[in-house]
Protein backbone atom coordinates (compact mmCIF):
# COMPACT_ATOMS: atom_id res chain seq x y z
CA UNK A 1 0.00 0.00 0.00
CA UNK A 2 1.52 3.62 -0.99
CA UNK A 3 2.51 5.05 2.31
CA UNK A 4 0.83 8.53 1.21
CA UNK A 5 -2.07 7.08 0.62
CA UNK A 6 -2.82 5.43 3.51
CA UNK A 7 -1.90 8.73 5.21
CA UNK A 8 -4.81 10.11 3.69
CA UNK A 9 -6.98 7.54 4.41
CA UNK A 10 -6.22 7.73 8.02
CA UNK A 11 -6.66 11.47 7.92
CA UNK A 12 -9.79 11.06 6.42
CA UNK A 13 -10.84 8.28 8.83
CA UNK A 14 -9.50 10.87 11.62
CA UNK A 15 -11.84 14.67 10.35
CA UNK A 16 -14.88 12.04 9.68
CA UNK A 17 -14.42 11.07 13.36
CA UNK A 18 -14.06 14.68 14.40
CA UNK A 19 -16.29 16.12 12.42
CA UNK A 20 -19.25 13.48 13.62
CA UNK A 21 -18.87 14.51 17.09
CA UNK A 22 -18.94 17.96 16.43
CA UNK A 23 -22.07 17.92 14.32
CA UNK A 24 -23.66 15.90 17.18
CA UNK A 25 -22.71 17.89 19.75
CA UNK A 26 -24.29 20.39 18.38
CA UNK A 27 -27.19 18.80 16.63
CA UNK A 28 -28.65 17.50 19.76
CA UNK A 29 -28.18 20.65 21.64
CA UNK A 30 -30.26 22.65 18.79
CA UNK A 31 -32.67 19.49 18.93
CA UNK A 32 -33.17 19.50 22.57
CA UNK A 33 -33.67 23.87 22.34
CA UNK A 34 -36.31 23.38 19.95
CA UNK A 35 -37.58 20.14 20.84
CA UNK A 36 -36.91 19.19 17.46
CA UNK A 37 -36.49 15.11 17.27
CA UNK A 38 -35.30 15.36 13.38
CA UNK A 39 -32.46 17.23 14.93
CA UNK A 40 -31.64 14.71 18.10
CA UNK A 41 -31.63 12.10 15.77
CA UNK A 42 -29.59 13.11 13.67
CA UNK A 43 -27.21 13.97 15.75
CA UNK A 44 -27.61 10.65 17.85
CA UNK A 45 -26.83 9.04 14.51
CA UNK A 46 -23.35 11.48 14.03
CA UNK A 47 -22.20 10.01 17.20
CA UNK A 48 -22.90 6.41 15.79
CA UNK A 49 -21.16 7.33 12.52
CA UNK A 50 -18.20 8.59 14.50
CA UNK A 51 -17.90 4.89 16.41
CA UNK A 52 -18.02 3.60 12.60
CA UNK A 53 -15.11 6.01 11.77
CA UNK A 54 -13.16 4.60 15.00
CA UNK A 55 -13.39 1.17 13.49
CA UNK A 56 -11.24 2.92 10.34
CA UNK A 57 -9.03 4.29 12.31
CA UNK A 58 -8.44 1.48 14.24
CA UNK A 59 -7.81 -0.48 10.76
CA UNK A 60 -5.89 1.44 9.32
CA UNK A 61 -3.40 1.88 12.44
CA UNK A 62 -3.15 -2.05 12.97
CA UNK A 63 -2.43 -2.57 9.32
CA UNK A 64 0.27 -5.47 8.87
CA UNK A 65 0.80 -5.16 12.46
CA UNK A 66 -1.50 -7.86 13.04
CA UNK A 67 -2.38 -10.69 11.21
CA UNK A 68 -5.48 -10.69 8.63
CA UNK A 69 -7.28 -12.86 10.26
CA UNK A 70 -6.93 -10.92 13.93
CA UNK A 71 -7.62 -7.78 11.87
CA UNK A 72 -11.21 -9.21 10.76
CA UNK A 73 -12.06 -10.50 13.54
CA UNK A 74 -11.94 -7.37 16.06
CA UNK A 75 -13.69 -5.23 12.85
CA UNK A 76 -16.60 -7.69 12.55
CA UNK A 77 -16.96 -7.38 16.61
CA UNK A 78 -17.02 -3.72 16.68
CA UNK A 79 -19.05 -3.52 13.73
CA UNK A 80 -21.51 -5.86 15.26
CA UNK A 81 -21.71 -3.46 18.48
CA UNK A 82 -22.51 -0.41 16.13
CA UNK A 83 -25.38 -2.65 14.70
CA UNK A 84 -26.96 -2.64 17.81
CA UNK A 85 -26.66 0.99 19.08
CA UNK A 86 -28.27 1.69 15.27
CA UNK A 87 -31.10 -0.31 16.71
CA UNK A 88 -31.55 0.94 19.83
CA UNK A 89 -31.68 4.62 18.55
CA UNK A 90 -33.64 3.89 16.05
CA UNK A 91 -36.78 2.94 18.37
CA UNK A 92 -35.53 5.67 20.83
CA UNK A 93 -36.42 7.76 17.66
CA UNK A 94 -39.35 6.44 16.47
CA UNK A 95 -40.79 6.52 19.58
CA UNK A 96 -39.57 10.39 20.24
CA UNK A 97 -41.44 10.91 16.71
CA UNK A 98 -44.55 9.00 16.91
CA UNK A 99 -45.22 10.16 20.53
CA UNK A 100 -44.84 14.07 19.29
CA UNK A 101 -47.07 13.15 16.04
CA UNK A 102 -49.91 11.85 18.42
CA UNK A 103 -49.50 14.18 21.19
CA UNK A 104 -48.94 17.30 18.38
CA UNK A 105 -46.20 18.74 20.69
CA UNK A 106 -44.65 21.34 18.15
CA UNK A 107 -41.19 22.12 18.01
CA UNK A 108 -39.79 25.45 17.93
CA UNK A 109 -38.24 26.62 14.03
CA UNK A 110 -34.58 26.23 14.10
CA UNK A 111 -32.38 28.32 12.46
CA UNK A 112 -29.32 26.54 13.90
CA UNK A 113 -30.67 23.03 12.65
CA UNK A 114 -31.11 24.29 8.76
CA UNK A 115 -28.06 25.65 9.27
CA UNK A 116 -26.15 22.63 10.66
CA UNK A 117 -28.00 20.54 7.41
CA UNK A 118 -26.40 22.97 4.80
CA UNK A 119 -23.06 22.80 6.31
CA UNK A 120 -23.41 18.87 6.17
CA UNK A 121 -24.69 19.26 2.60
CA UNK A 122 -21.27 20.60 1.37
CA UNK A 123 -18.76 18.84 3.88
CA UNK A 124 -20.27 15.25 3.58
CA UNK A 125 -21.00 15.15 -0.61
CA UNK A 126 -16.53 16.07 -0.66
CA UNK A 127 -15.77 13.54 1.73
CA UNK A 128 -17.56 10.69 0.26
CA UNK A 129 -15.27 11.40 -3.14
CA UNK A 130 -12.14 11.55 -1.40
CA UNK A 131 -12.84 8.66 0.80
CA UNK A 132 -14.39 6.54 -2.23
CA UNK A 133 -11.51 7.53 -4.37
CA UNK A 134 -9.09 7.21 -1.95
CA UNK A 135 -10.54 3.75 -1.11
CA UNK A 136 -10.49 2.57 -4.29
CA UNK A 137 -6.86 3.68 -5.54
CA UNK A 138 -5.69 1.69 -2.24
CA UNK A 139 -7.97 -1.14 -2.84
CA UNK A 140 -9.16 -1.05 0.74
CA UNK A 141 -13.34 -2.62 0.23
CA UNK A 142 -13.43 -0.88 3.72
CA UNK A 143 -12.81 2.59 3.22
CA UNK A 144 -15.29 2.12 -0.19
CA UNK A 145 -17.98 0.84 2.23
CA UNK A 146 -17.33 3.66 4.84
CA UNK A 147 -17.77 6.39 2.33
CA UNK A 148 -20.91 4.97 1.45
CA UNK A 149 -22.23 5.78 4.90
CA UNK A 150 -20.59 8.92 4.62
CA UNK A 151 -23.04 9.02 1.29
CA UNK A 152 -25.77 7.85 3.71
CA UNK A 153 -25.01 11.11 5.58
CA UNK A 154 -25.79 13.14 2.90
CA UNK A 155 -29.33 11.39 2.16
CA UNK A 156 -30.03 12.56 6.17
CA UNK A 157 -29.23 16.15 5.82
CA UNK A 158 -31.20 15.96 2.77
CA UNK A 159 -34.07 14.43 4.79
CA UNK A 160 -33.26 17.12 7.80
CA UNK A 161 -33.36 20.20 5.77
CA UNK A 162 -36.42 19.66 4.22
CA UNK A 163 -37.85 19.10 7.56
CA UNK A 164 -36.79 21.93 9.42
CA UNK A 165 -37.04 24.08 6.25
CA UNK A 166 -40.83 23.34 5.86
CA UNK A 167 -41.02 23.98 10.31
CA UNK A 168 -38.95 27.19 9.79
CA UNK A 169 -40.69 28.50 6.78
CA UNK A 170 -44.34 27.70 6.54
CA UNK A 171 -44.81 26.39 10.03
CA UNK A 172 -45.52 22.87 9.33
CA UNK A 173 -44.49 21.14 12.72
CA UNK A 174 -45.53 18.10 11.65
CA UNK A 175 -42.61 18.17 9.56
CA UNK A 176 -40.21 17.54 11.96
CA UNK A 177 -41.28 14.31 12.87
CA UNK A 178 -42.08 13.04 9.84
CA UNK A 179 -38.19 13.67 9.18
CA UNK A 180 -37.72 11.80 12.21
CA UNK A 181 -39.41 8.79 10.99
CA UNK A 182 -37.37 8.79 8.09
CA UNK A 183 -34.38 8.90 10.37
CA UNK A 184 -35.40 6.14 12.05
CA UNK A 185 -35.76 3.74 8.41
CA UNK A 186 -31.93 5.05 7.81
CA UNK A 187 -30.55 4.17 10.97
CA UNK A 188 -33.07 0.35 11.31
CA UNK A 189 -31.42 0.18 7.96
CA UNK A 190 -27.86 0.88 8.39
CA UNK A 191 -27.65 -1.20 11.42
CA UNK A 192 -29.38 -4.26 9.69
CA UNK A 193 -27.25 -3.99 6.72
CA UNK A 194 -24.36 -3.98 9.54
CA UNK A 195 -25.63 -7.14 11.19
CA UNK A 196 -25.62 -9.04 7.79
CA UNK A 197 -22.57 -8.27 6.06
CA UNK A 198 -20.66 -7.33 9.06
CA UNK A 199 -19.77 -3.87 6.71
CA UNK A 200 -20.37 -0.39 7.61
CA UNK A 201 -22.29 0.77 4.69
CA UNK A 202 -25.61 1.58 4.24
Amino acid sequence: MDPLLHKKALSLSYFTVGYNILEGIVSIFAGLLAGSIALVGFGLDSFVESLSGSVMIWRFRKHGKISEAEEKRVEAKAIRLIAYTFFILGAYVLYESAKKLYFREIPDPSLLGIIISIVSLIVMPVLFYMKYHTGKLINSRSLVADSKQTLACVFLSVTLFIGLGLNYIYGLWWADPLAGLIIVIFLIKEGYTALQEEKLCC
